[in-house]
Order: structure tokens, then sequence, then C-alpha cells
């Protein structure tokens, strides 16, 4: 018997995309989403592409960590492609995954190749963004805090494309303005992640630079032109705001005690 496949999309307010999301998944066995009490339409359009849906309570929660074991553990196939609500998935790599699985010696999870936008342009094919999104189903369990990667239960893997079609295609291009806003937000969503760690002054310098050098030179934003140069340098950056946000935190919790 064919191994089947459930898409699990964890969503809030997520309308913009989510059609065409949707429209990409629809030949899968099963599409759960799984919606944080949006305000929009996205419900609706989720019904209307027969989807099944569940409630993650919304909360304090600023990104869709918390509610994604949650997501996961709704779907009823065994195994479990997490596909984001601005992200295609080509008919190349469905056929892909399915031709994984249906191997005797698969592995238990799949990094799978997304390919990014960036100020109007997809980021090259050498710099795939891989993401710990397939997997089976029993078992997994996706920790609650921002960039973080599912804890799968057995050997993984990853998922070289066949083709340059055989990616996930993030849609979302986001501004410089965005960008930002989300480096402020997911570097304090880290800091809980990160509490523990007591950086030294040495971090707020090498943390930065082995960043932007994975992205300007290891990932090759340097064939990007001022681009490539200014994602790199935000990487960078990320990091340096997440090392003093965590140094931050530590220092007023010392003058507090």
């Amino acid at each position: 018997m064919a191994k089947k496949i459930s898409v699990v999309i964890n969503t809030y307010n997520a309308e913009e995309f989510l059609a065409q999301c949707l429209e990409a998944v629809k030949d899968f066995d099963e599409t759960v989403v799984c919606d944080m009490e949006s305000t929009d339409h996205t419900v609706e359009i989720a019904r209307q592409y027969g989807c099944k849906v569940v409630t993650f309570p919304k909360a304090n929660h600023k990104s869709a960590e918390p509610a994604r074991t949650f997501a996961i553990q709704s779907a009823t196939s065994e195994w479990v492609l997490v596909v984001d609500a601005d992200e295609i998935i080509q008919p190349e790599m469905r056929q892909q995954l399915y031709d994984t699985i249906a191997q005797p010696d698969c592995a238990a999870g799949y990094y799978i190749a997304r390919h990014n936008i960036f100020m109007g342009m997809y980021v090259r094919d050498f710099s795939y963004d891989y993401q710990l999104r397939f997997f089976i189903r029993e078992g997994t369990v996706w920790p609650p805090y921002v960039h973080t990667f599912p804890t799968v239960q057995g050997r993984v893997e990853r998922l070289h494309p066949r083709n340059k079609k055989c990616v996930m295609l993030h849609l979302m291009d986001e501004t410089m303005f965005q960008n930002i806003a989300k480096l402020n937000q997911y570097t304090d969503n880290e800091v809980e992640k990160k509490a523990s760690k007591n950086y030294g002054l040495w971090a707020l310098f090498w943390r930065p630079a082995w960043r932007f050098f994975r992205s300007y030179i290891q990932g090759g934003g340097f064939r990007m032109g001022k681009r490539g140069l200014i994602r790199a340098m935000l990487a960078a950056v990320y990091q340096y705001v997440l090392v003093a946000k965590i140094m931050e935190r530590k220092y007023r919790s010392e003058s507090k005690g």
C-alpha cells in the first residue's frame, strides 16, 4: 500500500498567498490548516479548498512554533509535510517526496530545499535554504521557539532536488521595514530559547562575522551583487542584536538580584 502524506499549514491572518499555497498542495492525501484565530479570510479560504481546519488559541504567541506540534498531530497520514501559507510546493517536488518514501530504506525525516526571494530576486540556486519539513508524524515534536526544527524519531537526511523545480518556493518578498521588524520580533522570541547562554565579549564579534561569512562567501551571496551584501549584513546584525539582548537580560537580572 502506498504511503500517504498530509500537508500541514499553520496560519494567522494568512489570506494573501493562501489560495496559491492550497492550490499547489491539493493533490496530496490530506491538507490540515491549523489556524491561530485569524481575523481575515484565512479560514474561509481553507474551507473553500476542503481542508481540515483546526484551531489553536492565539493568546500572546508571536510565532507559529507553539502550535506546530498540535498541528502535526492533527494530521492522519503516516507522513507530514509542513508548509507555510506563503510557500508553494511544485509538482516535481511532490513527486519526488512520494518516490522517496516509497523506498524501503528511506529516512524518518528530510530537510527539503526552499528557494527564497530577497529584494525582488530569487536567491541563487547555490544557496537553497534547507528546512526540516518532511517527516514521519508519530513521535515528532516541534519546540515552541522561533527558528527551531522538529525532533524526529529516527534518521534524518537532506533531500537533494532532482532538478531546479524540485524545490519549495517562498513567495514572501519582505520589505526592509518588514525584515527589520521581524529581526526585532524573532530575536525577542529566541532570547527565551537561549537564555541560559553565557556569551562573552568575543561573541559580539565572532557570531555576526561567522553569519556574514556563511551568507556572503559560503552561500554565494557575493554573486547577487548589492542585494547579496545587504542580505549578509542583515544576517550579521541579527546575531549581534540577539547576543546583545541575551546579555541585557543577564545584566538586568543580576542588577535586580
